[in-house]
């Protein structure tokens, strides 16, 4: 019922700009925080960006700031992350993930669990 799917990966070069796009179904948006997380071979997964829905308020690790927009069209169901200024270190498997607004901070700075996630896709931005 649920499904978060999302599109917008590929190979850059640094420098260069991508945007990815979440496309959610099945539950109600406006009710959720959605994030973007990444995972890179070897390393833990880490919380990139957390939009809550209902009022835009957003969230960035301190490693993408300045570079990373998140943002959501709520009449779509659907979030953004525009990324730009990449660098080799932001190639990783991107995931969009979606929690209820209740406890979405502490889930996205520590826990990392949240309540439905997507198959992710792979940016490589080389050098």
């Amino acid at each position: 019922e649920v499904q978060l799917v999302e599109s917008g990966g590929g190979l850059i070069q640094a420098g260069g700009s991508l945007r990815l796009s979440c496309a959610t179904s099945g539950f109600t948006f406006d009710d959720y925080a959605i994030a973007w997380f990444r995972q890179a071979p070897g390393n833990k997964r880490e919380g990139v960006a957390c939009i809550l829905s209902s009022d835009g308020v957003t969230y960035y690790a301190d490693s993408v700031k300045g570079r990373f927009t998140i943002s959501s069209d709520n009449a779509k169901n659907t979030v953004y992350l525009q990324m730009n200024s990449l660098k080799p270190e932001d190639t990783a498997v991107y995931y969009c993930a979606a929690t209820h607004y209740r406890d979405y901070i502490i889930r996205f700075f520590s826990t990392g669990v949240f309540d439905y996630w997507g198959q992710g896709t792979q940016v490589t931005v080389s050098s």
